[in-house]
């Protein structure tokens, strides 16, 4: 199952309509400026998986229909093969894949995530987010550098960090290398 940006974004706007929000209304509501919203309702900017999650709280629906405009069905239970996760290629070139993504009614959303290591982005502030709920983050390879407000920790293979994710986090890839973890987005 894949997804187009500029379907996601003619949904985006759908939704947004259909809850009677203006365009400054909503982007106060998912803390993005107004102009950045603009741009990604019009298809002409990357959105990252915390504002989507954002945006599924205020619709109140699945992430996936946000992406794919498919309700996901399964209730009973969902195999993800290896490789077949939802693929969301988004903030920072994060890749994300959903893997219970054809499940519905989700608590919990878990997912496989690759951070690239990036040279330039190693001496530089990490870019924060945030999110309501909480969330598990556990390392499958490599080092990962996790800011949580005042908070700083490298975890590697094997460790995970489990927060609060409605405080300021971020998180690059350290020590050379690509990291790989499982990230578990928790519901309020």
């Amino acid at each position: 199952m894949e997804y187009n940006i500029k379907e996601v974004a003619q949904r985006l706007k759908g939704l947004r309509m259909s809850c009677d929000l203006s365009v400054e209304e909503f982007s106060n509501l998912t803390d993005i400026s107004k102009e950045d919203y603009e741009k990604i309702e019009n298809g002409e900017k990357d959105f990252s998986v915390s504002f989507l999650y954002k945006c599924a709280e205020i619709f109140r629906v699945d992430m996936v229909e946000i992406l794919t405009g498919v309700y996901p069905k399964l209730s009973d239970y969902c195999v993800v093969k290896a490789g077949k996760g939802l693929p969301v290629a988004r903030r920072d070139r994060f890749e994300y894949h959903l893997l219970a993504y054809l499940f519905k009614d989700k608590r919990i959303e878990p997912m496989l995530v690759r951070a690239p290591y990036i040279e330039e982005e190693q001496g530089r502030p990490i870019k924060m987010s945030s999110h309501e709920g909480q969330e598990w983050d556990y390392i499958l390879k490599g080092k990962l550098r996790v800011i949580i407000e005042e908070h700083e920790v490298v975890l590697s293979e094997g460790d995970s960090v489990y927060y609060d994710s409605g405080k300021l986090h971020g998180m690059i890839a350290v020590d050379g290398e690509d990291c790989e973890f499982l990230a578990v987005l928790i519901d309020k």
